[in-house]
C-alpha cells in the first residue's frame, strides 16, 4: 500500500493501461477484460485488475495532468513491480493530416514544464518512448489493419484551448520537433519510466483539432476509442 493506492501487491499485475478517467478504466475492465476486479478506489481513481485472452492485466486510471500520472506510475513503477503501462489518452491534433478520431502512437514527448527539475534535479525537456513497446504497438496495427500515426507531442500544464496566445505558445515549441498533437501526462510517465529503468508508451485519440470545423458524437468516440483500447491488448499479448 502507498498514500494513493490501496491494492496489495499482487492485485496488481506487471503490465498497466492507464487512462486518464477512472469512469474510462472501469469501462476498459467491463468490456474487455475477464474476471476483472476492482483493485483501487482510493481518491475513486479507479483500478481493476482482469485477464485479456489469459494475459493479467491492470487497467489504472492516472487522473488529468503530470503531477497526478507523476504521481500514480512512481508507485505502480516502484513499489508495486510495474514493468510496462501504456497510457490510453486524448490528444488535440496539430497537424491537419490528423483527422478527429485517428490513433496516434507517441514518439517523443515535450514539456515547458519542470517535472524532470522536480523529480531528480535533471534539466530535461524532451523524453522518448520506450522503443521496443512502440515497436510491438506498430507492429499489432499492421496485424489489426489499424491507421496509425507516429509523432511528437506537447505535454501542456494547461488545456491548450485556454492559453492567451495561442501563436505564442506554439512558436516556443522546438521546431524541429515538428509537434503533431497535445495532451498533458505522457512527459510524466515517459521520464518515470525512464528514472525507474521501466518501459512506457503512450496511445492517443484525436478529439479535437485546430484545423477541423466539426463535432463528433458521444457513439463515435466510444467506437475510436475502442479500436485505441484494442490495440493496446492486442500489443500487450505479444510482451
Amino acid at each position: 500500500m502507498t498514500p494513493h493506492i490501496e491494492s496489495k501487491k499482487e492485485d496488481i499485475a506487471k503490465i498497466v493501461l492507464m487512462p486518464g478517467d477512472p469512469l474510462r478504466a472501469k469501462y476498459i475492465a467491463e468490456n474487455f477484460l475477464t474476471d476483472a476486479r476492482i483493485v483501487n478506489s482510493v481518491r475513486n481513481m479507479y483500478a481493476y485488475t482482469g485477464k485479456y485472452n489469459e494475459k493479467e492485466i491492470t487497467v489504472f486510471a492516472s487522473g488529468m495532468g503530470m503531477p497526478s500520472m507523476g504521481i500514480y506510475c512512481y508507485e505502480l513503477f516502484k513499489f508495486y513491480d510495474v514493468e510496462y503501462i501504456i497510457r490510453l489518452g486524448t490528444c488535440g491534433a496539430y497537424i491537419p493530416e490528423i483527422n478527429l478520431l485517428d490513433t496516434i502512437l507517441v514518439e517523443n514527448s515535450y514539456t515547458e514544464g519542470n517535472f524532470a527539475h522536480s523529480l531528480t534535479g535533471e534539466d530535461c525537456h524532451i523524453i522518448e518512448a520506450n522503443k521496443d513497446l512502440n515497436n510491438l504497438i506498430e507492429q499489432s496495427a499492421l496485424d489489426e489493419n489499424i491507421k496509425l500515426f507516429k509523432g511528437n507531442i506537447i505535454c501542456s500544464e494547461v488545456f491548450d484551448y485556454y492559453v492567451k496566445d495561442f501563436d505564442d505558445f506554439k512558436a516556443r515549441f522546438p521546431q524541429d520537433m515538428h509537434i503533431i498533437g497535445a495532451e498533458m501526462e505522457s512527459f510524466a510517465l515517459f521520464y518515470t519510466a525512464k528514472y525507474l529503468n521501466k518501459k512506457a508508451s503512450c496511445l492517443l485519440t484525436a478529439v479535437d483539432s485546430r484545423f477541423k470545423d466539426e463535432e463528433i458524437t458521444s457513439s463515435e468516440r466510444e467506437k475510436s476509442l475502442n479500436s485505441m483500447i484494442q490495440l493496446a491488448l492486442k500489443s500487450i499479448e505479444k510482451i
